[in-house]
């Protein structure tokens, strides 16, 4: 397992009408790197955004799908989605904030 820095970690936000819907519950959707686990996530998040404090993390794995260009067969990338919720007394994330 390589070492993986934490700006490293987090690649995008993923923003769907499911993932806004959960931000009211201060839960936030993220598209990590797949050799990350829970605790590098929750020590990205905490490090990247200014007074977030994390609760939890819950991590879903996905497989690439399988892709056809004629004859020749192949699979997309694997991905990994983090769900990250924050406590009470933290902060929002400003990302989120004008969407």
């Amino acid at each position: 397992m390589a070492d993986i820095k934490y700006y490293d970690v987090i690649l995008k936000p993923l923003v769907t009408e499911k993932s806004m819907n959960g931000m009211a519950e201060k839960k936030y959707t993220f598209l990590v790197n797949p050799e990350a686990n829970k605790s590098q996530i929750k020590e990205a998040v905490e490090k990247m955004f200014d007074g977030a404090k994390v609760a939890k993390v819950n991590t879903i794995n996905q497989d690439g799908k399988n892709k056809r260009r004629g004859a020749v067969t192949g699979k997309t990338a694997k991905t990994k989605k983090a769900i990250v919720t924050l406590t009470s007394d933290s902060k929002d994330i400003e990302i989120f904030s004008g969407l």
